[in-house]
C-alpha cells in the first residue's frame, strides 16, 4: 500500500510539472490544432485526427521541451552563462529560439548529414545568440562532442530528450490533445526517436485516458526502442539509417526508456524509410501538408495496421514535424516510386547485333517509361550491359516486362532493392 501511494504522488508531481510547463509557454508558443483529416478518415473508415506539431513556431514539438528547460534553468539560483546542445535539426531550432527569447548564448553541434534547410532555420531562430558547429555523421557522434564541450567549459548541456524538464515540456502535447478532443480516444500513434515525446505523452495518457491504446512508431533503420524492449534493457544500435533524421537515434534516452520499459515490443511498429516517402508525397499532393520524414512516420504506420483494428475507431496521430528540405524532394520521390513498385532498375545483358535494342524497347508497354538508360559496354565483345530505369503507372506491369525479358532470352537482374549495388550505379 505504501509503495502504491508513492507512485501516485510521483505521478501527480509529474503532471503538475506538465501543467505548469504548458501554462508557461502559452504566451509564446501557440497551441497547435487537432484536426480531423477527412482524406485519412475515409481511407481507413475511422475518425483520424492529426495533432499538427508541424505548425509550431519551429515546425516541430521540440520547442516545448527546450523552452521548459531554459525557463527552469534561468530561474534557478545558478543561472548558466552558456548553453550547449547536439541536434539533427528540430531540437536545435527549439534551442536556438529559446536562446534568442531568453537572451542567452548557446553552442549547437549538428551532424554533417543535417539537411541545409534545418541548419539555415536554426540560424534564423538563434541569430547572434547561437553558434553552430558541424560535427560527425550521426547524432550520437555529435552528442559526445556536445557533452565534451560542456565538461570542458562549464556550459549547461540541454539534452534533446533524456532529461526530466525536456520530457515535461514535450508532454504538454498530450494535455492539449485531451483538452481539444470531445470524445474518448481509442488509439494514439506516437513517433519514437530518443523517446522524449513518447515518454511524456504516454505518461499523460496513462493518467487521464488509460483506455487509450498507444502505438509507438520507429523507422526500420533505427529501431532502438523496439530492440531495447526485446532485450529488456537499453541497447545501442551498431548501425543507424539516418534518412528519418528526426527519429534516427542509435540509443534512446535512459530516463525515457525507464518511463517506457513497461510496454511490450509488439506495441512498437517499424516503418520502412522508403514507405515513409510515399506518405510524404501523398500528404503534400493530396492534403497540401508538408511533413518531414519523422512527421510522416505515424501516418504511414496506419497502412500497416490490420484494417479491423482501425475501423470505426477514433485515432490521433501526432504529426511531429514539418521541417522538410525540398532539395531532398527528388530522393523522396525516387524512394516513394520504388516503395510503391512503380519504378525498377535492371541490369540487362544485350547481344551486339542489329535490331537488338529495338527488341528490348518493344518489351515496354504504353504505360511504361524509360527513366534512365546507360550503355555499360567496355570492349568489343559480343554482349554489352545496359542499366535501365523504368517507371510504370502500375506495379503489375513489371510482371509483364520481366516475362518479355525472359521470352527474348536477355539475361537481366533486378537491382532495385540491392542497396549496395544500386548505391554505386544508380
Amino acid at each position: 500500500m505504501e509503495k502504491e501511494q508513492k507512485v501516485s504522488v510521483e505521478k501527480s508531481s509529474f503532471l503538475k510539472g506538465v501543467e505548469l510547463a504548458a501554462k508557461a509557454h502559452q504566451p509564446v508558443i501557440a497551441k497547435t490544432p487537432l484536426q480531423r483529416n477527412e482524406f485519412l478518415s475515409k481511407r481507413y473508415d475511422a475518425d483520424i485526427y492529426l495533432k499538427r506539431e508541424d505548425l509550431t513556431l519551429v515546425r516541430s514539438y521540440k520547442i516545448r521541451g527546450a523552452f521548459n528547460f531554459f525557463r527552469k534553468a534561468i530561474s534557478s539560483d545558478e543561472k548558466p552563462q552558456q548553453f550547449v546542445c547536439a541536434s539533427a535539426g528540430n531540437h536545435a531550432q527549439g534551442f536556438a529560439f529559446a536562446c534568442q527569447h531568453f537572451g542567452v548564448k548557446g553552442i549547437i553541434f549538428m551532424p554533417v548529414t543535417t539537411p541545409q534547410q534545418k541548419i539555415a532555420k536554426t540560424r534564423v531562430f538563434g541569430g547572434d545568440n547561437v553558434e553552430i558547429r558541424i560535427f560527425g555523421d550521426f547524432f550520437d557522434q555529435c552528442n559526445k562532442a556536445a557533452i565534451k564541450f560542456a565538461d570542458e567549459t562549464g556550459a549547461r548541456l540541454v539534452p534533446p530528450f533524456d532529461n526530466a524538464d525536456i520530457i515535461e515540456g514535450q508532454a504538454s502535447v498530450g494535455l492539449e490533445i485531451l483538452e481539444d478532443m470531445d470524445r474518448p480516444i481509442d488509439m494514439l500513434v506516437l513517433p519514437v526517436g530518443g523517446g522524449g515525446l513518447a515518454a511524456g505523452v504516454s505518461r499523460v495518457m496513462t493518467e487521464f485516458s488509460p483506455d487509450t491504446e498507444l502505438k509507438f512508431i520507429q523507422p526500420a533503420g533505427a529501431p532502438s526502442f523496439k530492440e531495447s524492449l526485446k532485450q529488456g534493457e537499453r541497447v545501442s544500435l551498431a548501425k543507424v539509417n539516418s534518412f528519418v533524421d528526426g527519429a534516427a537515434v542509435g540509443q534512446m534516452g535512459a530516463l525515457n526508456f525507464e518511463m517506457l520499459k513497461g510496454y511490450d515490443a509488439e506495441n512498437v511498429l517499424l516503418v520502412s524509410e522508403d514507405h515513409v516517402c510515399e506518405t510524404i508525397i501523398e500528404m503534400l499532393n493530396v492534403e497540401g501538408i508538408v511533413l518531414e520524414p519523422a512527421g510522416a512516420l505515424e501516418i504511414d504506420a496506419l497502412r500497416w495496421m490490420p484494417a479491423e483494428t482501425l475501423r470505426g475507431k477514433t485515432i490521433v496521430c501526432i504529426a511531429s514535424g514539418g521541417n522538410f528540405d525540398f532539395e531532398r524532394l527528388p530522393e523522396v520521390k525516387e524512394r516513394a516510386l520504388k516503395a510503391a513498385g512503380l519504378k525498377k532498375y535492371y541490369l540487362i545483358r544485350m547481344p551486339q547485333r542489329p535490331g537488338a535494342l529495338r527488341e528490348l524497347l518493344d518489351v515496354l508497354g504504353p504505360d511504361d517509361d524509360i527513366a534512365r538508360f546507360e550503355y555499360l559496354k567496355k570492349s568489343a565483345r559480343n554482349f554489352g550491359t545496359i542499366l535501365m530505369g523504368i517507371e510504370s503507372k502500375s506495379a503489375a506491369n513489371f510482371d509483364s516486362i520481366q516475362l518479355e525479358f525472359e521470352k527474348t532470352g536477355y539475361q537481366f537482374e533486378d537491382i532495385t532493392n540491392d542497396e549496395v549495388l544500386a548505391s554505386f550505379i544508380v
